[in-house]
């Protein structure tokens, strides 16, 4: 009824304007839309979008320190943090200042998302999560209005569950907080940023409620100064790549709920996934449980666990069928970087394999026997050698080189510029910016040559052996480690 009489009304409104000589044809224009809108409730859809993306909800965690592996430096240091939220009272009696934030730096798929929720539930706190993404628009002040409202619903939810301690989580903080006046078009970011540092200065440290902002970040380089001084980020925690006890131990997490054959061995798996990451070690898991699935077998076994290495890291086999003579030309290049890996570096090489995977038409896979975290000179040159080996072992056996080597090279020439800007050239010890671009180029161009130059002779004087491990995989596609070193050393 109601609605009748207000189209009614409407309509006689419209007759006396059109009677008055009056244009009504836009009023009718708007009038049609907003009728429109809601009678298809499209309005009422927009406006409950606008309060959801308004309000930012708690999550419940239920993720502890026991469930991380690989990174136990980050939860002791991120532990004794943690201790203002557990026991505030023994804190205050030794005069300590409660920590106020706390960031966790590291490459991706570390666990930093995995930690904060562990903290929350080590600490019995609210926990609540949000983006950095979340409270950057183009309006000014919502980003502003969202931090403050993110307080508000972080005490709000300690209170509703019964808790002293609450804890804010943002990941990829990087986003909200970069380095203030970099943002020229407009100050929102700078304003959003201003604010969350208003609420981390305002924030009581004793009150009966303690809220502790912990973010994570892959770009520390990017935050502005001011978030990272004493009374607001006090302590910055580092969750680096896990080595190869941290590897060991994430593969036993992600395998627990995993049937392993007999012949699994995840201590070879964690030597041979050198800078995997969590997340990495995670999917390699997942991925074999998958192929042994796909497999029909009842377990696990150390080739599904191996496949599935290659899968993370190149990508599904590739159907692609080569011509006779392409694929030996892909063998003899895959074989010339397995040889001068064995010769520079005995034992290094896992397996070779000429299937084409993802982009790559075959691939060397090297198991370093401990993780590498500095280099030598020697060290360095040696893996230039194997980088440049494949084209090298085209232009001997085959007569002529290919484009196959271009990532090779592109490696090669990373490498050797490192070597320059590291001081370990004939050029000693050097600063980027006051080296010419002639004089840098000159100098990687030496150390490439060079390197090329040693290579052309180990090959030269293994061109039989490399013609037998190309002449292999022909025959079977993939060659382990062991096989490539006997046939190299008889």
């Amino acid at each position: 009824m109601l609605k009748a009489a207000g189209v009614g009304i409407i309509a006689a409104i419209l007759v006396f304007l059109l009677w008055n000589g009056v244009d009504v044809w836009p009023v009718m224009l708007i009038l049609g839309l907003l009728l429109a809108l809601t009678y298809t409730g499209a309005w009422s859809k927009l406006s409950q979008g606008r309060r959801k993306r308004q309000v930012v909800l708690g999550t419940e965690s239920h993720t502890t320190f026991n469930d991380i592996g690989g990174q136990s430096t980050a939860k002791n240091e991120l532990k004794e943090a943690l201790e203002f939220v557990r026991h505030p009272e023994r804190i205050r009696d030794m005069g300590i200042r409660p920590l106020k934030g706390i960031l966790l730096t590291g490459p991706p798929g570390t666990g930093k998302t995995m930690l904060a929720k562990a903290a929350a539930e080590y600490t019995d706190s609210a926990f609540l999560a949000a983006s950095g993404s979340e409270f950057v628009e183009m309006y000014a002040g919502v980003g502003a209005q969202r931090v403050r409202q993110l307080f508000v619903e972080a005490r709000q939810l300690a209170r509703r569950q019964g808790q002293t301690s609450a804890i804010i989580f943002i990941d990829e903080i990087e986003v909200m907080a970069g380095k203030r006046g970099q943002h020229h078009s407009h100050l929102e970011y700078d304003q959003t940023l201003n604010q969350l540092l208003v609420e981390m200065d305002g924030m009581g440290t004793a009150e009966n409620l303690r809220v502790l902002v912990m973010a994570a970040t892959n770009r520390g380089d990017l935050l502005d100064p001011a978030l990272l001084r004493p009374g607001r980020f006090d302590r910055q925690v580092r969750v680096d790549l896990p080595d190869r006890e941290g590897r060991l131990s994430i593969l036993q997490l992600h395998t627990r709920n995993k049937p392993l054959a007999l012949d699994a061995e995840l201590g070879r798996v964690a030597q041979e996934t050198f800078g995997f990451s969590g997340a990495h070690l995670e999917s390699v898991c997942n991925e074999a449980a998958i192929m042994a699935l796909r497999d029909c077998a009842t377990a696990i076994s150390q080739k599904h666990l191996m496949d599935a290495i290659d899968k993370v890291l190149l990508g599904e086999k590739l159907d692609r069928t080569l011509r006779a003579g392409e694929l030996y030309r892909v063998a003899v290049h895959e074989g010339g970087h397995a040889l001068i890996a064995e010769l520079v570096n005995p034992g290094s090489v896992s397996s070779v394999t000429i299937s084409p995977r993802g982009m790559a038409l075959g691939f060397v896979r090297q198991a370093p026997q401990d993780d590498r975290l500095i280099q030598t000179i020697s060290e360095l040159t040696a893996d230039i050698q194997v980088c440049l080996a494949g084209s090298a072992a085209e232009r001997l056996v085959l007569g002529e080189r290919s484009t196959g080597a271009a990532n090779d090279f592109e490696k090669a020439w990373e490498i050797a510029r490192r070597m320059v800007l590291s001081g370990l050239s004939s050029l000693g010890v050097v600063q980027e910016e006051a080296l010419s671009p002639e004089s840098l180029y000159q100098t990687i161009q030496g150390i490439i040559s060079e390197q090329q130059a040693e290579v052309d002779r180990l090959i030269d004087s293994h061109v039989e052996q490399l013609r037998g491990v190309a002449s292999h995989l022909m025959e079977t596609e993939t060659m382990a480690g062991d096989m490539i070193r006997a046939l190299i050393s008889a």
